[in-house]
């Protein structure tokens, strides 16, 4: 694609002009995305707000400080990922994401710039064009918060091109060990790179990486609050309830225990912003955006119709690692109680290159799913694993379980539908979860323009 036809993109041909840049695969560092920003006038320049680290969690920490700012009454953009159902959900502002239009034409100015760069530095990755094209609209919105989610480690992903004033580390588990290091503390220091001089930091992180976190703080002269766990104080089909310092008892509508820890940082986080002078969210803002705030397709509950018309609770998670498997089957044993009776069915696709045994077993774990029927199927793309040997795997794992295989994800969803009058469960990937949930929900804000038919 030339320079000359970037400028007049349609949205699909935008989407594939970024997504084609895949090929080029994950390459660490900063140089490609500083050369892109300079070209773009250097838009990060201005913007002020968290970046945000971590194993697990960095979504769901978004989405709860995100909804008490903007409670707040703050302009706030965000960078969720991966997207569910539309790439547009990857640029959010005010809670929406970017439309179709300014997408496609912030990427016709990009892409030129991308040219120049890549004949000094490389080609642009899909993630780092996409960085700065975030920068650029937040810049471009006006937002008073950035608060923008790590790609992958630290020191040398693409976000850490800009500094916000704050940075946090969620958490630090062993992940991407190929590219971040064989041990906790190795990939903690990846991660706490991210705090530089002049910071405010958070972490909820423990053991050896919290030891890594504190000595790079100190090291810096930087005040870093250690977020723990909020006390749990009970939960129901709607959420969980904690106490948080200055809040007392309060309601967070993300369901799971796992989030008492996500919502201690993203309280952390609000008064780092505080304290760095960027922005204020009173308590009551607080209150009402953590009980306000959604994060879909993690421990999503949403309603489908039945073969008789009735309706059929769908909850949708990724659990797409062993910890998230182990993390979803807690949550399915404390929500049980409060969803409809029946057995449950769990709809299932895997990555093939992902630790398909850690993670079914995860979720055989739960005694929820004793007995239930385990649809297997795939996802487009070709990583999946083949649905008749995930059901193979349950069968040998699992051998309480009634697993079977139905390749195309569309009939594995109206089987699992139809397969009883308990709630259906869906797993093991995001793709497979956007999917569901692009057939479950109809949102016009993330309905893509038609394409139009190639000549």
């Amino acid at each position: 694609m030339t320079a000359q036809d970037a400028g007049v993109l349609g949205y699909h041909d935008a989407v594939r002009a970024l997504v084609e840049r895949g090929r080029f695969g994950i390459r660490l560092g900063l140089g490609r995305t500083r050369a892109l920003l300079r070209g773009l006038g250097d838009p990060q320049d201005g913007l002020r707000g968290a970046l945000v680290a971590g194993t697990n969690g960095k979504g769901s920490v978004l989405a709860l400080a995100g909804a008490a700012l903007r409670a707040a009454g703050h302009r706030v953009g965000e960078t969720p990922k991966p997207h569910l159902v539309t790439y547009r959900e990857r640029l959010v502002v005010d809670g929406h994401p970017i439309d179709p239009t300014t997408f496609a034409r912030l990427v016709g100015d990009a892409l030129p710039v991308a040219a120049r760069v890549a004949r000094r530095q490389g080609d642009p990755t899909e993630f780092e064009l996409l960085t700065a094209l975030a920068f650029r609209w937040f810049a471009e919105r006006g937002v008073d918060v950035a608060l923008v989610e790590v790609g992958l480690g630290g020191r040398l992903d693409a976000t850490h091109a800009w500094d916000g004033g704050v940075a946090v580390v969620t958490n630090v588990e062993l992940d991407h060990m190929d590219r971040l290091g064989p041990t906790i503390a190795a990939i903690a220091r990846e991660k706490a790179a991210i705090i530089l001089r002049g910071d405010r930091a958070v972490t909820g992180a423990s053991g050896d990486a919290l030891a890594v976190i504190r000595r790079r703080a100190r090291r810096l002269g930087v005040p870093l609050v250690e977020g723990t766990p909020a006390p749990l104080l009970g939960w129901d089909r709607d959420g969980i309830v904690v106490t948080l310092p200055g809040l007392g008892e309060t309601r967070v509508s993300l369901r799971g225990r796992h989030q008492a820890a996500n919502v201690a940082v993203a309280d952390a986080l609000l008064d780092a912003l505080e304290a760095a002078g960027i922005a204020r969210v009173p308590a009551a803002s607080r209150r009402e955006g953590y009980a306000a705030a959604r994060w879909p397709g993690r421990l999503e509950l949403l309603e489908a119709p039945g073969p008789h018309g009735e309706a059929r609770q769908v909850l949708l998670d990724g659990a797409h690692n062993p910890s998230g498997a182990a993390v979803l089957a807690r949550a399915l044993d404390d929500l049980r109680p409060h969803m409809a009776a029946g057995p449950l069915t769990l709809m299932m696709a895997v990555m093939a290159d992902k630790d398909v045994d850690g993670i079914v077993a995860g979720l055989a774990g739960a005694d929820a799913l004793r007995g239930a029927r385990i649809v297997c199927t795939g996802v487009a793309g070709g990583r999946a694993l083949d649905p008749a040997e995930l059901a193979a795997r349950w069968a040998r794992l699992a051998p309480g379980t009634r697993p079977e295989a139905v390749s195309d994800p569309v009939a594995a969803l109206d089987r699992a539908l139809v397969a009883g009058a308990g709630p259906v469960v869906v797993a093991g990937s995001l793709y497979l979860v956007g999917l569901v949930r692009s057939r479950l929900v109809d949102d016009p804000a993330l309905r893509d323009p038609a394409e139009a038919p190639r000549p």
